[in-house]
Formats: C-alpha cells, structure tokens, sequence
C-alpha cells in the first residue's frame, strides 16, 4: 500500500465526485503546506488522511 492516497480512492471512500474530491485534496494539501510541507497536486499523505477523516488514532482494520 503506497503512503499517498489519491483520487479514486477518496472518491470510492466516500462516495463522492471526482470533483469533490480534488477539492478536499487542495484544501488538505493547503494545510500541509502552511505547515511547512511539500505536497503533490493529486495526493495525500495517508496518515494525514486518516487523521482528518477518522482520528489520529485509528487503525486499519
């Protein structure tokens, strides 16, 4: 499993459109770079991911 989430996968975890999704990608890759990040346009880091989605502390089940 790669440590970046992209597109398709957003959009088939929450069942929304690929537009909706490239705008919540902006918007976290936003966050990351005010903290000093790097970012790629089309991904996520996974962990940041699931800490804005679900909890720093979830686990995969």
């Amino acid at each position: 499993m790669s440590e970046m989430i992209g597109i398709e996968e957003i959009m088939k975890e929450l069942d929304i459109s690929k537009q909706k999704g490239y705008k919540i990608i902006r918007q976290l890759n936003k966050e990351l770079e005010e903290e000093g990040y790097i970012t790629l346009p089309s991904k996520v880091p996974r962990s940041y991911w699931r800490k804005r989605f679900y909890s720093e502390n979830k686990t995969n089940q």
